[in-house]
C-alpha cells in the first residue's frame, strides 16, 4: 500500500489510541475557543460551554460567521423554561445565507457518478444553481411555508434544490430514496407536501431501481423529475413522456433563464425558530415522529463538524448518506457553513471504486458507518490507495467494533476516529471526541460542547452504566413534532439531574470508562440498522401480514459487538415446504417492498410462544439476551 506511515512526533502507533501533538492541539479550533472562554484545558472548555450557554453559542456564531438579516435582542430567552427556549430572539434570518461565504471560485462539492469522472462545483456555480431553483418555485406560485419533499440520491442537484427550497422560504420535507410506497406516502401525509422532487430512477451499476415510479404509487403530489445520474456504461434515462400530466420535467422548471433573469435572489428572513425542515425518525410505535429543523438547527451541524469532526476551511468532506436522513442536511451545513467542500460520490459506497474517490477527491474527513467499514475491510477495497491526506475520520450511526476501527486509523497512516452519536432531534450529536485529547478506537472520549448528559440506571439513579438522558437548553433540541406530543415523548413523568435538573429523553444506552463513553445501542425498542434508525414495530407490522405468520418480534443483537443484526422471532401457525429458510425469505420479501430493502434479516427464530409481561406487553429485552445467550450464529 502506498499509505503514508503514522507521525511518529504524535506518538501514534498500530495501537487502538491516537494521541495529538502540541502543534496539532494548537492549530485546532478548539484552540481558539478555548483562548476565547479564559480556559486552559478541555475539560474546563465544555464545563464553560454548557455552563456559559450563550457565551458558547455566541462564539460559535461568530467562528462560523452566522449573518443575521435583523441583529437579535438576545441570544437565549428563557422565559418559557429550558423546554422552549427563543435562540437569537428578535432576529430575522435565513441558514442558506450562511452557506455561500466561502470565495466565488472555490469549490463546493467535488462529485463522481459511479463509472465516471470528478466533477467540481465552485460557490458561485452552486449559489446560482441553488437561485435557478428558487426563482422556479416562485414561477409556481410557491408560498413560504409550503412543503416540497425530496426523493433523491445526493447530488449537486439534490444540494442546490434544498436549498432553493429553504432560500424560498419553503419546508423541505426529507425521504430516503431507499423507501418503499406505503413508506413515502406515510412522510408524504405527515408532511401536507404540495410537491415532490425525484428522479426518474436510481442506478446501481447496471441496475434501475424506480423513484418517480415509486413517488406515482405513492399517491403523491406533483412532482419536479430530473433524469438519473447513470454510470457510463448506461444510457441515460429522462422524464419525457413518462410524465404525469400534473407533472414537469427538471429542464422544464428551471425554465431557459437569460441573463436577466438571473439575477440574485434574496433569500426569505425570518424568525430563527421558522421549520426549514422536516425529518423522521422512527419511534417504538406508529408512524415515525415527524421532527421539525428551524433555522437554528444547522447551527449545531456547522458547530459539530467545526469542533469535533475538525471541519476548517479549503477541507474535503466526504461521508456516504442521504437526504433523507438527518446526515445529509448534516453534511450539506457542516460542509458549507465551515467553508470546507462535500464530496459526494453517486453509486454504492460499498466497494473499490467509492475508496478510490475518496482519494482522488483529495477528502480530510471521512465519515463512516461501520459496517461499511467492514466491507471494505473484508473485500480489501483499499488496497493500493493512498489516503493520507484524510486529517481524521468520524463514525456513526452504529456501535463500532474496535478491530475494524483501528484497521481504519491505520488506512490513513494512524489518523484517529471521531465517534459520533446523537439524533435528528438534536440536530447532530451530543457524545463525540475532541481532537485536543488522546482518541480511543469505539470510545467517545467528550460530550459535545453545550451539551452535558446524564447516565441513569433502572431506579432512575446516576450510575456509570445506564440510558442517556441529556441536559436542556441547546441550539439542534427539538422543541415541537408534528405528530406527536413533543412533552410527552422527551420530557413527561423523567427524573431530574444530579443537581435538580430538567432531563430530556433521548433513549441510548451507555457505559461511563475511566477514558470516556462507549455505546451499548438502545434502551427502547428501536434499533440502528446500517446506520438507519427503525421502530421494532415498523418491522412487525409488516411481518405480520406475511402468510402462517401468527405474531412477530423484530430486535438488534450484536453478539460480537459492533452494528446490529435484525433478528426476527415468530410464532407460526404454518411454515412452508422449506421451514424457517423458506419463511425467512418471504419476511425478507416483505419487508424489501412495504418498509426498505436496506434492512436485512440475519436470523428467524421460531418459538411457540412471545414473553410478556402481566399487562401484555412483548419483553424484547428477554429475547435479545435469549438470542445472545445461545449459541446461535
Amino acid at each position: 500500500m502506498t499509505n503514508e506511515p503514522a507521525d511518529p512526533t504524535a506518538d501514534n502507533t498500530a495501537s487502538d489510541t491516537w494521541r495529538p501533538t502540541p502543534e496539532m492541539i494548537a492549530a485546532s479550533s478548539l484552540a481558539w475557543l478555548m483562548q476565547r472562554a479564559g480556559v486552559a484545558d478541555y475539560a474546563a472548555l465544555h464545563r464553560w460551554s454548557v455552563e456559559q450557554p450563550a457565551a458558547f453559542w455566541q462564539a460559535t456564531v461568530e467562528l462560523l460567521g452566522i449573518p443575521f438579516r435583523q441583529p437579535y435582542t438576545e441570544l437565549l430567552n428563557l422565559d418559557q423554561g429550558v423546554e422552549q427556549p427563543r435562540w437569537f430572539a428578535g432576529a430575522q434570518m435565513n441558514i442558506v445565507d450562511s452557506c455561500f461565504t466561502a470565495p466565488a471560485d472555490s469549490p463546493a462539492i467535488v462529485q463522481q457518478v459511479e463509472g465516471g469522472s470528478l466533477q467540481t462545483v465552485s460557490v458561485g456555480e452552486l449559489q446560482s444553481l441553488t437561485g435557478r431553483v428558487t426563482r422556479g418555485l416562485l414561477r409556481r406560485g410557491c408560498q413560504p411555508g409550503d412543503a416540497y419533499a425530496i426523493l433523491m440520491p445526493m447530488t449537486i442537484e439534490c444540494v442546490a434544490i434544498y436549498l432553493g427550497l429553504i432560500q424560498a422560504g419553503c419546508v423541505v420535507v426529507s425521504i430516503a430514496d431507499s423507501f418503499q410506497p406505503q413508506e413515502i406516502r406515510t412522510r408524504l401525509r405527515i408532511s401536507s407536501a404540495v410537491g415532490i422532487f425525484t428522479q426518474t430512477h436510481l442506478a446501481r451499476g447496471s441496475r434501475r431501481f424506480p423513484l418517480y415510479e415509486n413517488a406515482i404509487a405513492a399517491e403523491g403530489p406533483p412532482a419536479i423529475v430530473l433524469p438519473a445520474a447513470t454510470p457510463g456504461s448506461m444510457p441515460p434515462l429522462t422524464p419525457g413522456d413518462l410524465l404525469r400530466e400534473q407533472d414537469t420535467s427538471w429542464d422544464d422548471f428551471l425554465g431557459d433563464e437569460t441573463t436577466a433573469d438571473a439575477g440574485d435572489v434574496a433569500a426569505v428572513a425570518a424568525d430563527p425558530s421558522t421549520m426549514i425542515n422536516i425529518l423522521f425518525s422512527s419511534g417504538t410505535t406508529g408512524d415515525p415522529k415527524a421532527i421539525p429543523w428551524s433555522h437554528t438547527t444547522p447551527i449545531k451541524c456547522g458547530a459539530d463538524g467545526r469542533f469535533h469532526q475538525n471541519i476548517q476551511p479549503g477541507d474535503v468532506v466526504v461521508w456516504p448518506t442521504n437526504i433523507g436522513w438527518m446526515m445529509g442536511p448534516w453534511l450539506i451545513f457542516a460542509s458549507l457553513m465551515n467553508r470546507a467542500t462535500m464530496g459526494l460520490f453517486v453509486g454504492s459506497p460499498l466497494g473499490p471504486e467509492f475508496c478510490r474517490f475518496v482519494q482522488d477527491a483529495r477528502t480530510t474527513m471521512l465519515g463512516v458507518v461501520p459496517s461499511l467499514v467492514k466491507t471494505w475491510r473484508t473485500g480489501d477495497c483499499v488496497q493500493g490507495l493512498d489516503w493520507s491526506t484524510i486529517k481524521n475520520f468520524s463514525s456513526t450511526g452504529e456501535c463500532s467494533r474496535v478491530d475494524d476501527m483501528v484497521w481504519l486509523m491505520q488506512q490513513a497512516g494512524g489518523k484517529p476516529v471521531v465517534e459520533y452519536c446523537g439524533g435528528t432531534e438534536i440536530g447532530g450529536g451530543y457524545v463525540a471526541c475532541a481532537l485536543v485529547e488522546p482518541c480511543r478506537a469505539g470510545v467517545f472520549n467528550s460530550p459535545t460542547l453545550g451539551i452535558d448528559l446524564v447516565l441513569l440506571n433502572e431506579q432512575g439513579e446516576p450510575a456509570d452504566e445506564g440510558e442517556v438522558f441529556l441536559v436542556p437548553p441547546s441550539i439542534g433540541f427539538s422543541t415541537s413534532l408534528l405528530n406527536r406530543d413533543h412533552h410527552a415523548t422527551y420530557y413527561a413523568d423523567t427524573p431530574t439531574g444530579p443537581q435538580g435538573q430538567t432531563l430530556r429523553r433521548h433513549g441510548d444506552q451507555m457505559i461511563r470508562l475511566a477514558d470516556g463513553w462507549q455505546a451499548q445501542g438502545r434502551a427502547d425498542d428501536t434499533m440502528n440498522l446500517g446506520g438507519i434508525k427503525v421502530g421494532s414495530a415498523e418491522i412487525e407490522r409488516v411481518l405480520q401480514t406475511t402468510p402462517g405468520v401468527q405474531e412477530a418480534a423484530a430486535v438488534a443483537v450484536a453478539p460480537g459487538g459492533g452494528p446490529s443484526q435484525l433478528v426476527i422471532y415468530a410464532v407460526a401457525s404454518s411454515v412452508p415446504p422449506g421451514g424457517a429458510a423458506e419463511l425467512m425469505q418471504q419476511m425478507q420479501q416483505r419487508i424489501k417492498t412495504e418498509l426498505n430493502p436496506l434492512f436485512k434479516i440475519h436470523d428467524l427464530v421460531l418459538v411457540d410462544v412471545m414473553p410478556r409481561t402481566a399487562s401484555n406487553k412483548l419483553m424484547r429485552r428477554v429475547l435479545r439476551d435469549q438470542y445472545v445467550n445461545t449459541s446461535r450464529p
